[in-house]
Parts: C-alpha cells; sequence; structure tokens
C-alpha cells in the first residue's frame, strides 16, 4: 500500500476498462488523480468512488485529440495538487476494421490520431512539466497485436498502437538524462468494451482466450497492477520497454 504516497498522477480513457481500474488503484496507492475521458457522467462516478474510498480525485472531461485538452490536464494537476509525477495515456479505439482494402483513409487517419498522435501529444506536455518537478513516470497502452501477433481486420488498430512503442523508445532516450521514465504495456485480451465489441459472439471469444497461455482473458484490475509497477519507484531503472501483458500469447501455439 501507499506505493504512490505524494505523487500527482493522470490518467486518460478512465471513464471505462484499464483507464478506470488503474485510476482506482493510482488512488488507493496514495496517488492525487486527474481521471481524463469524453464522458464527463462516468467520470464523475469515477471520482464520488474515489472520493468515498478514501481517495483524492478530479475530473476533466474532452477530446485526446486536442492538444489544448492535453494542456488543461496537466494546468489541472498542478492547479490543484500542485505537480505532475505519472501520467498513464490509456485512451484508445479500435478504429475501422475490416479487409484492409477497403478501409477508408478518414478511418485509418482518425485510428493514427486517437491512439498515436494524441499520446505524444500528451506526453509533450507532460514531459515538460515533468522536467520541471525533477522527473517522473509516462506510460502508454499499445498492445501484443502487430507487434507479437497478428489478427486480419485490424490494420489500423495494429499500425497507431505499434507506433506507441517507437514513441515509448524515442522518448524514454530524450529524456531519461532529465529522469523521466516512459515505458508501454502490451495487454493480451482484457474484458473490457473494446475486447467485447471486437468479439461479439461466444466463438469469437472462445477462439481468443484459446491464444492465451493462461486459457483466459485478462481482468482490467490486472493490467492496472503492471501499470503501477511502471509508475512507482519499483521500476526506477526501467525506461523503453514494450512490457507484454499478456498471459502468454506471445509463446502459445496450442
Amino acid at each position: 500500500m501507499n506505493r504512490l504516497n505524494g505523487k500527482v498522477a493522470i490518467v486518460t480513457g478512465a471513464s471505462s476498462g484499464i483507464g478506470r481500474a488503474t485510476a482506482k488503484l493510482f488512488a488507493s496507492e496514495g496517488a492525487k488523480v486527474v481521471v481524463g475521458a469524453r464522458r464527463k457522467a462516468e467520470l464523475d462516478s469515477l471520482v464520488e468512488e474515489i472520493n468515498a474510498a478514501g481517495g483524492e480525485a478530479v475530473a476533466a472531461a474532452g477530446d485526446v485529440r486536442s492538444e489544448e485538452y492535453h494542456q488543461a490536464l496537466v494546468a489541472t494537476a498542478v492547479d490543484r495538487y500542485g505537480k505532475l509525477d505519472i501520467a498513464f495515456n490509456n485512451a484508445g479505439i479500435l478504429g475501422e476494421a475490416g479487409p484492409s482494402t477497403g478501409v477508408s483513409e478518414a478511418g485509418f487517419a482518425e485510428a493514427l490520431t486517437i491512439n498515436l498522435t494524441a499520446s505524444f501529444l500528451a506526453a509533450k506536455h507532460q514531459i515538460g512539466q515533468m522536467e520541471k518537478n525533477g522527473g517522473g513516470s509516462v506510460i502508454f497502452t499499445s498492445t501484443f497485436v502487430g507487434y507479437s501477433f497478428a489478427f486480419p481486420g485490424v490494420a489500423a488498430y495494429a499500425a497507431s498502437k505499434s507506433g506507441l512503442i517507437g514513441l515509448t523508445q524515442a522518448l524514454a532516450a530524450e529524456f531519461g538524462p532529465k529522469n523521466v521514465r516512459v515505458n508501454a504495456v502490451l495487454p493480451g485480451a482484457v474484458d473490457t468494451d473494446m475486447y467485447r465489441e471486437m468479439n461479439d459472439t461466444e466463438g469469437k471469444q472462445s477462439f481468443i482466450t484459446n491464444l492465451h497461455a493462461l486459457k483466459r482473458v485478462a481482468a482490467p484490475d490486472e493490467l492496472a497492477r503492471s501499470v503501477l509497477y511502471f509508475a512507482s519507484d519499483d521500476s526506477s531503472f526501467v525506461t523503453g520497454t514494450a512490457s507484454l501483458v499478456d498471459g502468454g500469447a506471445s509463446i502459445t501455439r496450442t
């Protein structure tokens, strides 16, 4: 407990799934949390949950495609809590799916904008603030899709999320001397709204489950605990990594 005591964190994509679970875990470990997403009602209910459990959080709804929104999230952290130590850039979309020869330019661009460009814009302002504080930790949510595993029909998702790994490495090298660590978690299948959107039949879910060595999909809380590792001082000598949290999907052939 209290692995993040005295820390201030931003979590995007916090209205559901991995982001929501991580925001709650960060707060339970002592962090003051700024939660961001598009859906204000869901963010407000999350803040109520955190505060009721004895934590401290504030919501700031907005669109991650907007650079001004990322500036506002950082400003909220600093104005409300005095600094920024941790940022979990988790917001993302599946994007336009289907045969790649039929994917529209607009659909491909949207996935890149939300999954990759928005994460860059977030980190740009988060790291600028962390430098003033003497360091910090930035974490991105990538995926095993397009890294250790490939599926047909999700080229936009795979390309945009794979780009986060290159971004992670570049930022880690650039800002390591300033004591800013940058890492990415690569989940396998996680029981979230996006997972159920991609796998909307029992047959699809059974197929995905069997791809993992553990023969199950993850709960959002399990990913949150991996993110906590990167956010905390437990990972003080870890930066630039693409960390698979995939239930053994990358090594399973049965």
